[in-house]
């Protein structure tokens, strides 16, 4: 599904990412983890094809997509949900919907996520941006889905977000990354979470991969010793 061979990302003469190496399988559920500034949010960026790579090769279901925007990566079944609850304010719920499903078959694909988002079902009519912010997240993530991505791509998906809402949103992402549709790539704060979520993890510690193996709650100790480091 997606692969990273030996990238290098940058910012100026800055080196971020050095020579990581990544494969998410097509159905697999893969996590990023490590501290602030190691390098994650610019590694999904690089992903996603907001930011140039200095060396290595970007493959989504075999295809070298290294240098492709990201509207043709979108194309190509890639979901982006960027940190930040990212909505338009002014408009309702059911308008942010609108807006990406667009015309034809749009009304049967927003009956689908507000089915897997249904605390949305009764806010379709609220302005975004008098929602909580585990309900723009939701609708952040709900829109992505709209375009029926084969690989979701998730950065710190409860960041922000009170901490009686982040089951919730747990909850959801959960069923997201058990779909045999769908694969997932998910950078994550929480530990416990994401190693939950996910079939298999990745530390970074200053651009660099540290530690990888499979998810599941018993690799707990071993990424907290790895972030430790």
């Amino acid at each position: 599904m997606l692969e990273l061979e030996a990238v290098t990302i940058g910012y100026g003469r800055t080196m971020v990412v050095h020579d990581v190496d990544l494969v998410v399988p097509t159905g697999g559920a893969v996590a990023v983890m490590g501290h602030n500034g190691a390098g994650k949010t610019t590694l999904l960026r690089a992903a996603v094809g907001l930011l140039p790579v200095r060396s290595g090769t970007i493959r989504l279901n075999g295809e070298d997509v290294t240098k492709l925007a990201p509207s043709q990566r979108v194309k190509r079944g890639l979901g982006y949900v960027p940190q930040g609850q990212q909505c338009f304010p002014q408009m309702t719920t059911m308008e942010n919907l609108q807006l990406v499903a667009g015309g034809r078959g749009g009304e049967r694909r927003i009956a689908d996520v507000l089915d897997t988002f249904p605390a949305l079902t009764s806010l379709v009519d609220r302005r975004a941006g008098l929602l909580s912010g585990g309900q723009r997240q939701q609708l952040a993530i709900a829109r992505t889905l709209l375009t029926e991505p084969s690989l979701l791509i998730l950065d710190e998906p409860t960041e922000g977000i009170q901490p009686n809402v982040v089951a919730e949103i747990e909850g959801v992402i959960t069923s997201l990354t058990r779909r045999a549709d769908l694969s997932v790539l998910l950078v994550e704060q929480h530990v416990g979470f994401a190693l939950r979520a996910t079939d298999s993890y990745y530390v970074l510690e200053s651009g660099r991969v540290t530690s990888t193996g499979a998810g599941g709650p018993e690799a707990t100790d071993a990424v907290r010793a790895a972030m430790a480091v």
